[in-house]
This record gives structure tokens, sequence and C-alpha cells, in this order.
């Protein structure tokens, strides 16, 4: 288990070396394969390179009028104008709601004797000539990378969010 600092260290050195071209699909799910590169902290000229998969489900639509039937025990009057407000405004809100998978026996892992620069760079190369519109290169952090990965998967969602918004609206769903 993580403490909070190691969290926050591992989000703050998280850095997207290469971004996927593509973004979150609206209407189906989308599997981002990603390369994660890390040191090792306690070795000179050893870099870790995970690969994997991290799926992110069909974003869902949440509509308010579910929130209305919500039991607001112990909010007094405010609960009763809140659902009156979430009434008036249905039209207005909706969250998207984003499932990701991440599944950990897809996951390959490699230790390289060489410095982080070569392998770097190596692995950028390698996959601009791929072309794979769905990979991601990540630098993070080696002990906590899941947390990096989960950073990326956020940033993922902030990217895609505005299209998925609008290709709803497009549709008349929202």
């Amino acid at each position: 288990m993580h403490s909070p600092d190691d969290i926050q260290y591992a989000l703050e050195q998280t850095e997207v070396l290469l971004e996927p071209d593509r973004r979150i699909d609206t209407f189906g799910s989308t599997k981002f394969e990603f390369v994660m590169l890390s040191e090792l902290m306690d070795s000179v000229d050893q870099t870790r390179v995970r690969e994997g998969v991290v799926q992110a489900d069909r974003p869902a639509i949440i509509r308010p009028e579910a929130y209305a039937e919500f039991a607001f025990e112990g909010f007094g009057e405010q609960a009763e104008a809140f659902a009156q407000w979430l009434q008036e405004h249905k039209g207005d809100l909706a969250i998207l709601k984003y499932g990701f998978s991440f599944r950990r026996d897809t996951v390959k892992e490699d230790v390289v004797h060489e410095s982080f620069p070569a392998v770097r760079d190596r692995v950028l190369q390698r996959a601009r000539e791929q072309s794979n519109p769905l990979t991601a290169v990540i630098y993070g952090v080696d002990d906590a990378w899941e947390v990096c990965l989960l950073k990326f998967t956020v940033e993922m969602i902030g990217k895609s969010q505005g299209i998925n918004v609008f290709d709803f609206k497009r549709r008349g769903l929202l």
C-alpha cells in the first residue's frame, strides 16, 4: 500500500511521452496499448519496461432523474430543495460515467540494462514507426507505476469528454 506522499510523488512524476492519437470512443469500448517506462531507483542504467492494455468501456449517461429518488436522510429542507432543483434542471444535467478495466495478466515486464534515455528513445521510435493511434508511452515511478497508469486514464477521460458529449448531443441522447 502506498502512502499519500508516494501517490503524490507518482502523480507529479508521471509524464505521457507519446499520447494516443485517438480518444475514448463514444459508442464502443476502446483499448489503449501502453508502454510504461520507469527507472530502477537503486540500480544504475536499468530501466523497467512494462507493456499492456487498458480498456475503456463505452461511456454511459447518468441522468439526474435517478438522483431524485435518493433518500436524503438527515439533510432536512436542503435535501428537498436540492431534489426539486434536480427535477427542474434535469434537461441540463447529465454525467458521463467512464469504466476502465486493467488486466494485470496482460502486462509484460522486462528490465533493460541500458540508460533510461537510450531505452526511451528506442521505445518512442518503435511506437512512432508502428503508428498505432491507440498507443501511449508513459514515464512513471517504478514502485507506484499503477498510480501513473491511473493518472493517464484520468487524463484520457478529460481529453475525450468533450468529443463524447458532442456525439451524445448530436444523436439526441443529451
